[in-house]
């Protein structure tokens, strides 16, 4: 099984493309930071993943989120592995959005699947 949750912070503002080719896909990526708990007591870092998102759920993001809106997401993580001009093997992933809901406090949480 392959599923990831994750609560954090829009770090990189969604940007909506279009897929070419017979069928239109439309696509958002975006960044979103986790907090974590540092080494020490009081101190927080945060680790930042890559999210593409497709369809529906793609242009709900583009148009709900911003820099800075709290997501709550489900997806699952898919590697980006790839060989550059040097021959050199280069690691990447990529969490693709499943599910996403606001995380704020908000009078009213929406859901988009």
């Amino acid at each position: 099984m392959n599923k990831i949750i994750l609560l954090g912070y829009v770090s990189k503002l969604p940007e909506l493309h279009k897929s070419t080719g017979e069928r239109e896909v439309t696509i958002t990526r975006f960044d979103l930071a986790v907090n974590k708990k540092g080494k020490y007591k009081d101190q927080s870092d945060a680790d930042f993943f890559h999210c593409t998102s497709f369809g529906k759920t793609a242009e709900f993001i583009e148009k709900y989120f911003d820099v800075g809106s709290k997501m709550l997401l489900t997806g699952r993580v898919e590697n980006n592995n790839y060989t550059n001009s040097k021959g050199e093997k280069v690691y990447g992933y990529q969490v693709v959005v499943e599910e996403v809901e606001f995380a704020d406090s908000k009078p009213k949480s929406e859901t988009y699947e």
